[in-house]
């Protein structure tokens, strides 16, 4: 259908690929239009279809290309795609594998979205669950201790099917061994069940290596090879088919989690040139027949040593974005600008703090929390930031958002100090990336005294602008990126030195033609080495990293998923979710009503006043009603039917978290409603455990 109204449209499909291509790796060349052009020489071609083909081989989504349709102002188009996409079942909420004490009940839960009347069906191995019909799973975990139970659902309406991802529940004698990890008891850690094996293989043989493991959050993994990412082996096994003498070398699995990391044993992969053999259980310099080898200098198709890689034990960063200022112009990239390094950062194995709207105690505490995480053999230490800044006498202030009408640097805070406090540290490479207006400040004509800073040669700075000139966010609705990270993402990702990364970044800016003249990247660094956000991380030992991972972690940790019971029968699901570090998501969901009650909902309500909430952005019947442009990011994760409220500023809490959840509910053949309330208290949830306050 798509075909028919775009192959032969004014704004078809030609239309189309100039819109995509605006994302790099989604843009045409002059000879792929070409051939797509020649399909309608061809009896059945279509120039539509072959180009959605080059899309597809590029991992464009569904969304971005419906996005690319509405851009095109191609209504028809938009409505055929979108109602092909409700059409389809996608799995929101997947089980999590899991291990458990023996005689404790687990429960697994997998949620859809699609047409109307989804069938659940769950699965034990290849056996159905008798009457396991619901999208949750009771398991009962009184049997012995053994093998572990793998466990599957199947979500289908008609013949229209998907499955989950599979879980399995490890059922222990005791509590798990990482339940003594010291983070805290929410956090379960993880277990590597299968290590990699040595092998010697041929060339034009297949190399397959395994590593599995057990984990709640679920482990992701990452394999290596000579201490360097293998690009694209994230899976559990890393097969390579015809291998060559350049895939030989020693071999290693990082399994982790939002909360751990463990490392799979190294295996060394030997390749020659021919048919290889083992000759480990041979005496030494003999052969199979007997013959004398050749010294072992000679066998040049044995693993060369990796090369020597900076010693890195950890990155972090510190994301600040500050929009909703109290005097003073208020900004609306930052928050889509924060999120989307998150995301990226967070793929590089860097552990993310990320904070919205700071007042300037709020930031002073959020960057002493941020130098405890560093210390020697961190490898790097990323500040972001973005909102209204300025820059005097060669050093650079950030604004936070209670600063008056004419601020100086005594209501702001210096990135000068901070960077000299990060020296202090001994990070083995500092990064600035400062989303901000660099114009002299006319009230302010103190000179700081920040003091010396180190020689180092290890200090990057990528300002979004240059010298006395402003830096713009793009009017493109509320979920669009400034200028600077517009272009910083499409690069971040790349094995590149960090300052040969900003060059490109730069190059790329400069193209932009409502920019050319005001805002042009500038980067200052006395970077010495070859250091890129890229280059792999190796656990430090215990002693090193617990106390930075633990304060980490607690500004990570969300509250538990719990169920209320009310009196009249009705049960409650309260769950949450994190939107960042000090924005939090509650969502109350029904999930028990007895026969007799008609209607009831459940809402929150007596939310402590210092996180000035927005009360009509609470308790809203879907995401997008609570006020958040990222509500499609985080609402993936959350079961339908549910009541939503956004909580933001958790680090102004200056107590626990307590709120009310109030249950109203009707009777059937009844016209009043009769209410229920219950004080529920879930702690200092994540970033409001550092007491910033």
């Amino acid at each position: 259908r798509l075909c028919e109204l775009l192959d032969n449209a004014g704004r078809g499909w030609r239309k189309l690929a100039e819109v995509a291509g605006v994302e790099k790796r989604f843009k045409c060349s002059t000879e792929e239009l070409e051939t797509c052009s020649l399909k309608v020489l061809e009896p059945r071609g279509s120039p539509t279809q072959c180009l959605l083909q080059l899309l597809a081989e590029r991992d464009c989504t569904l969304k971005y290309l419906l996005g690319c349709l509405e851009r095109m102002g191609h209504t028809q188009a938009c409505q055929v795609l979108s109602s092909a996409v409700q059409d389809m079942i996608r799995i929101t909420v997947q089980p999590e594998s899991q291990v458990v004490t023996k005689g404790t009940q687990v429960s697994l839960t997998c949620w859809a979205t699609g047409p109307p009347g989804l069938v659940y069906q769950w699965f034990c191995g290849k056996r159905e669950v008798p009457g396991a019909t619901a999208p949750e799973l009771v398991i009962d975990t009184a049997t012995p201790p053994g093998q572990p139970e793998w466990y599957i659902c199947r979500v289908n309406c008609g013949a229209t099917f998907a499955f989950s991802r599979w879980a399995h529940v490890q059922v222990e004698k005791s509590s798990s061994p990482s339940s003594a990890s010291g983070y805290c008891p929410t956090m379960v850690g993880l277990q590597i069940l299968r290590q990699p094996r040595p092998c010697c293989l041929a060339e034009g043989d297949t190399l397959a290596l395994e590593c599995t493991a057990i984990g709640n959050p679920p482990p992701q993994y990452q394999w290596f090879r000579n201490r360097r990412p293998v690009e694209g082996a994230q899976a559990p096994q890393l097969q390579v088919k015809l291998v060559t003498t350049a895939e030989r070398g020693s071999y290693s699995c990082r399994v982790f989690n939002l909360f751990h990391e463990v490392w799979s044993q190294e295996v060394d992969v030997e390749i020659g040139e021919g048919p290889v053999q083992t000759f480990a259980a041979l005496p030494p310099h003999v052969g199979c027949s007997g013959s004398a080898l050749p010294p072992p200098k000679a066998l040049l198709w044995l693993p060369l040593p990796p090369s020597p890689i900076p010693a890195a034990t950890d990155k972090v960063a510190l994301l600040i974005g500050n929009m909703h200022y109290l005097h003073h112009k208020q900004l609306k990239a930052p928050m889509v600008d924060v999120h989307t390094l998150s995301a990226l950062l967070r793929q590089l194995d860097f552990k993310v703090v990320s904070l919205l709207d700071l007042c300037k105690a709020e930031m002073q505490m959020a960057v002493n929390e941020f130098l405890l995480l560093l210390d020697k053999g961190v490898y790097a230490g990323l500040l972001y930031y973005a909102g209204h800044g300025y820059e005097n006498f060669g050093n650079s202030f950030m604004v936070p958002i209670d600063a008056p009408s004419s601020y100086t640097s005594a209501h702001c805070l210096c990135v000068q100090r901070v960077l000299r406090s990060m020296q202090q540290r001994r990070t083995g490479l500092n990064i600035f990336l400062l989303d901000m207006c660099r114009k002299r400040n006319l009230n302010d004509d103190i000179i700081p005294q920040v003091g010396a800073l180190q020689v180092t040669a290890n200090i990057v700075f990528g300002y979004a602008t240059c010298a006395d000139a402003e830096a713009y966010e793009l009017s493109q609705g509320e979920f669009s990126n400034g200028i600077f990270v517009t272009f910083l993402k499409r690069w971040l990702l790349e094995d590149e030195k960090i300052t040969v990364l900003l060059d490109k970044v730069a190059e790329d800016m400069g193209t932009l033609e409502i920019t050319r003249g005001r805002q042009a990247l500038e980067l200052r660094s006395n970077l010495s080495e070859r250091r890129a956000l890229t280059d792999p991380i190796f656990p430090p030992g215990q002693d090193e990293s617990s106390a930075r991972n633990l304060q980490w972690a607690k500004a990570h940790v969300l509250p538990e998923s719990q169920h209320l019971r009310f009196d009249c029968g009705i049960t409650v699901q309260l769950g949450f979710a994190a939107e960042f570090s000090n924005i939090m998501i509650i969502y109350t969901r029904v999930v028990a009503t007895p026969e007799d009650i008609a209607k009831c909902e459940a809402k929150l309500t007596d939310i402590p006043e210092e996180l000035e909430v927005d009360l009509k952005c609470t308790n809203k019947e879907s995401p997008e009603e609570v006020g958040s442009p990222l509500a499609p990011t985080w609402s993936l994760g959350c079961p339908s039917c549910c009541l939503y409220s956004r909580l933001c500023g958790l680090q102004k809490l200056r107590q626990e978290l307590v709120f009310t959840i109030c249950l109203q509910y009707r009777y059937r053949g009844m016209d009043d409603f009769v209410e229920e309330r219950q004080t529920v208290s879930v702690g200092k949830p994540l970033i409001a455990k550092l007491n910033l306050r």
